[in-house]
């Protein structure tokens, strides 16, 4: 497992991190949550059960307490034109890499895997946690046209109560392929990380992926679910952790 990482002298990034001069590079989302928010998203939360599409084919996350198997709009089937093996009424983590390195403003800003996208200009990186960043925010989909969000590939919502109580911290990325043995080599990084569960339209979803879609570099390895990493042991959390609010930049 190698030392705990309690104990750190890294910062994590606590303003936007546009305003700390990272760009979005890359989109991708778990089934389920790969983190944990006691009565959000934790082991009391529900959904319907796993397409067989998705059966052995990645680790399930926490899922969110939205999900009322009797509301249509949780099990009402949607029409996925451009996303793939996606379900109404799961929940998915989103994940929003975001780095000071990336093609920036230019036509190859996005890129699968989102490696090369965090890493795309050389020489232009000297503190991880400083210039290398995550945002996620946590979703239940719904088939019901009140909770649209058309730009969800800029980055996290801020809207209303979506990104009102974020969690920052440094730590690394994720991913099934890792675990409290197997670590990521990329570490310090920034987390964002939205408390709540929120409720999102297939549209929305769909919509994303028509986005991606358009990007220069091919992202259709990102247009379906990733597998969810375990949570992350007590013993590997990094004692950082400050709260606030992505509206206004206010933190606590």
């Amino acid at each position: 497992r190698g030392s705990t990482i309690k104990e750190t002298d890294a910062v994590p990034i606590t303003k936007s991190y546009w305003n700390a001069g990272l760009c979005p590079v890359n989109v991708h989302w778990h089934i389920g949550a790969e983190h944990r928010s006691e009565g959000q998203y934790d082991e009391g939360g529900m959904g319907p059960s796993p397409a067989k599409e998705w059966d052995g084919k990645g680790r399930q996350g926490f899922q969110c307490r939205h999900y009322a198997k009797n509301d249509k709009m949780f099990n009402e089937p949607y029409e996925w034109k451009h996303c793939k093996h996606m379900e109404v009424g799961e929940t998915y983590e989103v994940h929003w890499p975001h780095s000071a390195a990336g093609a920036c403003g230019t036509p190859n800003q996005y890129q699968t895997p989102f490696y090369d996208g965090v890493f795309c200009m050389d020489g232009i990186l000297t503190s991880t946690s400083a210039q290398i960043g995550v945002q996620a925010q946590v979703f239940t989909v719904v088939n019901d046209e009140r909770f649209y969000h058309p730009d969800m590939i800029d980055g996290m919502i801020v809207d209303g109560d979506m990104a009102s109580d974020v969690a920052f911290y440094t730590g690394s990325t994720t991913g099934d392929s890792r675990s409290n043995s197997v670590c990521s080599q990329y570490t310090p990084i920034t987390w964002q990380v939205d408390r709540m569960c929120h409720l999102i339209s297939a549209s929305s979803f769909d919509k994303m992926c028509a986005d991606m879609k358009s990007k220069r570099d091919d992202m259709s390895d990102d247009l379906h679910p990733h597998g969810s990493r375990e949570l992350v042991a007590l013993e590997f959390h990094a004692r950082n952790v400050v709260s606030g609010s992505m509206s206004g930049g206010r933190v606590a």
